[in-house]
């Protein structure tokens, strides 16, 4: 026999054993071609003691088929083949044990909360998903500085554990980041609810505390006539402000624009907003006579950039409107002595108060609110009659009259 024979044989063999001994196939996942209408399970085979042969054991589900689109239902099948195989590893088997089942599947701290990170990664926005691992990964934290293994079952995090932390926050900081991070860590602990890890998220009912929330004042008339006197020396930050100004829009949202978002021959704006995959906005003629000449730059570009109009810009979202907002302050706010309370903000505040005090004087207060909806992009006439109010948009007359 050749040396080549030789080793071939051995090597079969080696692998013929390796086999042999092994007493279960690594468990994999059936997706039906991607067709969503039929079933996805995990199978995998076992070794019959008393035949020695593998045999297939009954299919795996355990709540996979709740997600109704691709990417949910295929990481959702890829947690459960990776707890499957952990089990096998450890020792299972289903002709000595008990059946394969969720109390078979446990999870410690620290899988529960990659599972909860990795599934809210395809889910949440950039922004919102970033505010999502900080606060889950402090509060990892704090449980390990406290004494609990993360290697422990998720059980081991009970009400009284997340009780104490939130007090400690709200102790340290505000009301309000303790509020901010209860609704985080309710939203980790409905993902392990919905996907069975746990058996209920009971952060849900732990109260929200009252807090006093910060808002941007509304410009006066005079210091608007400053402000936008100033800022004819920085034309891209005042364009920046006629945007949120003029479209009402948020600056985050004005962050996110790019050159293709603009519909100059239709008036049109699209623009990612909160909670919304997009939406539609007019852009008024005040607006477009500010514009440059779009139609010679990259499509794919963001509208506002450091240093130009229409140009790349790596940087994550947060990032952009952080520098927007600086460049605010040190522009404006500094130079004109504005305190916390003013902001890039307060320029959208100003705008839909005056837009409505107009709309009022032609019209009713449910006639003005309904037409200003349609340019706000508030969802419901309850939403922007509280927006109105928290913003102080409307003011009685003298009343002088009535007390003498």
């Amino acid at each position: 026999m050749s040396i080549s024979q030789l080793l071939l044989s051995n090597a079969y063999d080696n692998a013929y054993d390796s086999e042999i001994l092994k007493d279960y196939s690594e468990p994999k996942i059936y997706n039906a071609d991607g067709d969503l209408t039929k079933r996805w399970y995990i199978y995998y085979s076992f070794r019959n003691p008393a035949t020695g042969k593998l045999e297939r054991q009954s299919p795996l589900y355990l709540g996979i088929n709740r997600f109704k689109n691709l990417k949910d239902r295929k990481a959702a099948s890829k947690n459960l083949r990776e707890a499957v195989s952990i089990i096998l590893k450890n020792g299972f088997n289903p002709f000595t044990s008990s059946k394969l089942d969720q109390t078979n599947l446990t999870y410690s701290i620290k899988k529960a909360f990659n599972f909860a990170i990795n599934y809210k990664k395809n889910t949440l926005s950039e922004n919102s998903f970033s505010d999502f691992r900080i606060r889950v990964n402090k509060f990892q934290k704090w449980i390990q500085n406290n004494g609990i293994d993360e290697n422990l079952n998720i059980d081991r995090i009970t009400k009284k554990v997340v009780n104490i932390y939130l007090n400690e926050i709200a102790d340290a900081t505000s009301a309000r980041n303790r509020n901010n991070t209860r609704s985080i860590l309710s939203s980790l602990f409905n993902c392990l609810e919905v996907n069975e890890i746990i058996k209920i998220n009971f952060i849900q009912s732990i109260p929200t505390l009252k807090s006093n929330p910060e808002r941007n004042k509304t410009y006066s008339a005079k210091q608007e006539v400053k402000i936008f006197n100033k800022l004819e020396k920085d034309k891209i930050l005042l364009l920046f402000v006629k945007f949120i100004s003029y479209n009402m829009l948020r600056p985050i949202e004005v962050c996110r624009l790019k050159i293709k978002d603009l519909n100059i021959e239709e008036k049109k704006l699209f623009v990612k907003a909160k909670n919304k995959i997009d939406k539609i906005k007019i852009i008024p003629d005040i607006l477009i006579k500010e514009l440059p000449d779009l139609n010679r730059l990259d499509k794919d570009s963001y509208l506002f950039t450091p240093n130009e109009i229409g140009a790349f810009w790596e940087a994550k979202e947060t990032n952009r409107r952080d520098y927007f907002s600086k460049r605010f302050n040190e522009v404006i706010k500094k130079p004109l002595g504005l305190g916390k309370d003013y902001g890039l903000y307060s320029f959208r505040h100003t705008y839909i108060t005056k837009l409505y005090n107009e709309l009022l004087k032609n019209s009713t207060p449910f006639e003005a609110k309904s037409k200003l909806m349609l340019i706000t992009g508030h969802s419901t006439i309850t939403a922007l009659d509280k927006y109105l109010r928290d913003i102080d948009a409307t003011l009685p007359d003298d009343y002088s009259n009535l007390i003498k």
